[in-house]
C-alpha cells in the first residue's frame, strides 16, 4: 500500500501543476473566468491532498495504520476535484452536488489522521 500511496499521491501532484498550466494559460479563450476559477480550485485541492497521501505512506512506513485516510483521499480527489474540472469544463450543473461528497471523504480523510496521531505514542 505505501508504495501506490506514493504513486498515486505523485500522480495527483504532478497532474495538478499540469492541469493548473492548463486553466492559466489553456482555458482563458473557451470558458469564463469563473470557470477559470473552478478549475483552479479543483488543482489546488488536488495538490493539497495529493502531498497528503505521500504523508500516509510515510506515517504507514513508521508503523501507523492510516491506510482508511488513504483512500479516502483517493476517493475525495477523484470525487471533489475531478466533478470541479468537468463542471467548469461543460457547465453541466447535475456535477455540483458530488463536489460536496468528495469534500466529505477529504475531511474524513483528515479525520482519520488526527485521530491516528492523537492515538499514536512517538
Amino acid at each position: 500500500m505505501v508504495k501506490l500511496y506514493l504513486l498515486l499521491g505523485s500522480a495527483f501532484c504532478m497532474l495538478s501543476v499540469v492541469l493548473g498550466a492548463f486553466a492559466a494559460h489553456g482555458l482563458k479563450r473557451h470558458v469564463s473566468e469563473y470557470a477559470i476559477g473552478i478549475f483552479k480550485t479543483a488543482s489546488e485541492y488536488q495538490m493539497s491532498h495529493g502531498l497528503a497521501l505521500i504523508v500516509v505512506a510515510v506515517m504507514m512506513r513508521w508503523g501507523i495504520n492510516v491506510s482508511a485516510a488513504g483512500w479516502l483521499f483517493i476517493v475525495g480527489i477523484v470525487l471533489f476535484s475531478g466533478s470541479l474540472y468537468l463542471l467548469a469544463l461543460t457547465g453541466l450543473k447535475w456535477l455540483g452536488p458530488i463536489t460536496p461528497i468528495g469534500g466529505v471523504c477529504l475531511i474524513a480523510g483528515w479525520s482519520v489522521l488526527l485521530y491516528k496521531i492523537a492515538k499514536h505514542s512517538f
